[in-house]
């Protein structure tokens, strides 16, 4: 058997928080359950955990402090709020404060368990930024260079991050608001003229392969398949 997951949930309800555990042990993760936010922030540093579930709302430390704290010492650990606020601003919130993700209570243990596994696949991918295939496109993160067979084409800053996260949620959807927030600061309309230009400037680069694709969908984001 493969080795187990760590995975940190901080969530103050006892019966959610037990059957969430329950949930993900049954998935091969080893679950450290916190009952409030401080106690949460002294296993994450005493278990170092792979990923963090975090509740918004607990007692001692809301979950927005706590992310805060954690990522100042480490930006690469994937975050999940939980949250039963779903209004932009909460969201905006949420990835201001250093998470990856959210999800809205109630939710299903199924999607949980998919946003969970999402993450991982991500920090995956980060570990061998030097060759990320795209059809037959190669993307060297760190170089900030798109290859086509032999040929290498630089890009430029914000290119190379939206294309980074175009490849890891490839065949899903990437949230509009979510983008705009991470590599421009807001999502107001000029932002987002400017961010629908740089999608034109990545499906010019990409269109050697038919395969690749970045599709529009509308009211919600863009969606790269290949």
């Amino acid at each position: 058997m493969s080795e187990k997951i760590k995975l940190l949930l901080a969530e103050d309800e006892p019966s959610l928080g037990q059957i969430v555990k329950e949930s993900l042990e049954t998935r091969n993760f080893e679950v450290i359950h916190a009952l409030n936010g401080e106690e949460a922030y002294e296993l994450y540093v005493k278990e170092k955990p792979e990923i963090l579930v975090l509740d918004v709302m607990m007692p001692k430390k809301d979950g927005f402090t706590l992310a805060k704290e954690i990522r100042e010492e480490n930006n690469s650990i994937p975050i999940i709020f939980l949250t039963a606020k779903s209004q932009t601003k909460d969201v905006i919130d949420g990835f201001q404060h250093g998470g990856n993700d959210y999800l809205k209570k109630p939710f299903s243990m199924e999607e949980l368990i998919v946003r969970v596994y999402n993450l991982l696949d991500r920090v995956s991918l980060k570990r061998n930024l030097e060759k990320i295939p795209i059809g037959e496109f190669t993307l060297n993160y760190e170089k900030q260079k798109l290859y086509y067979k032999n040929d290498a084409e630089l890009l430029t800053h914000r290119e190379c991050e939206l294309l980074f996260y175009l490849i890891e949620k490839k065949n899903e959807v990437l949230d509009r608001t979510f983008i705009l927030n991470k590599l421009w600061g807001n999502d107001d309309f000029f932002n987002a003229r400017s961010m629908d230009v740089f999608i034109s400037k990545l499906r010019k680069k990409l269109k050697k392969d038919p395969s690749v694709e970045i599709i529009n969908i509308r009211g919600y984001g863009y969606k790269l398949t290949c």
